[in-house]
């Protein structure tokens, strides 16, 4: 891949490749989305972002976490983050506690529908992950391309500013 070929017209512009992999990657990350998010929506009842949270929950336990931090970790207003909450806590899937370490504040934990929930997603995400996301790649390169999306998703979520 020549990372500094020239662009001097639209048409080489549109052949770049460094371009046309990014749009590449960007292709099959939101036919991929399409494709498992309509899966958690028709199989289990959620969104992908709604599954998200339920893992980022999972993953932190008790007692819970703040809005903020669900925020910060979603890349969401905590506008968008308190709307996705509530609509998550109308289904059942979480609910808000009093903070232990704050008298003031509240922390957004699982309930137990949310964590049968969070199961069962996962069950049916991972299938489907193994179907269209591992199965097209060669066995032998897909631990390597692993390591390699994490290492690019750590890099960008790093030039992310922190939420005040």
């Amino acid at each position: 891949m020549d990372e500094h070929a020239e662009i001097a017209t639209p048409k080489e512009a549109a052949d770049n490749a460094l371009i046309l992999a990014f749009g590449r990657l960007q292709g099959a990350a939101n036919r991929l989305e399409y494709i498992l998010g309509r899966a958690l929506e028709t199989e289990c009842g959620i969104s992908h972002l709604m599954f998200e949270v339920l893992l980022i929950l999972g993953r932190a336990g008790s007692p819970g976490l703040s809005m903020r931090a669900i925020a910060q970790e979603q890349v969401l207003t905590t506008g968008g983050a308190t709307r996705l909450v509530d609509r998550m806590e109308t289904a059942g899937l979480v609910e808000r506690v009093d903070d232990p370490g704050d008298r003031r504040g509240r922390l957004v934990c699982l309930t137990p529908l949310g964590q049968e929930t969070t199961v069962a997603a996962s069950r049916v995400h991972r299938e489907n992950i193994r179907r269209y996301f591992l199965a097209p790649l060669p066995a032998e390169d897909r631990d390597r391309f692993a390591d390699n999306l994490r290492t690019l998703s750590h890099a960008a979520r790093d030039m992310l500013p922190r939420l005040p």
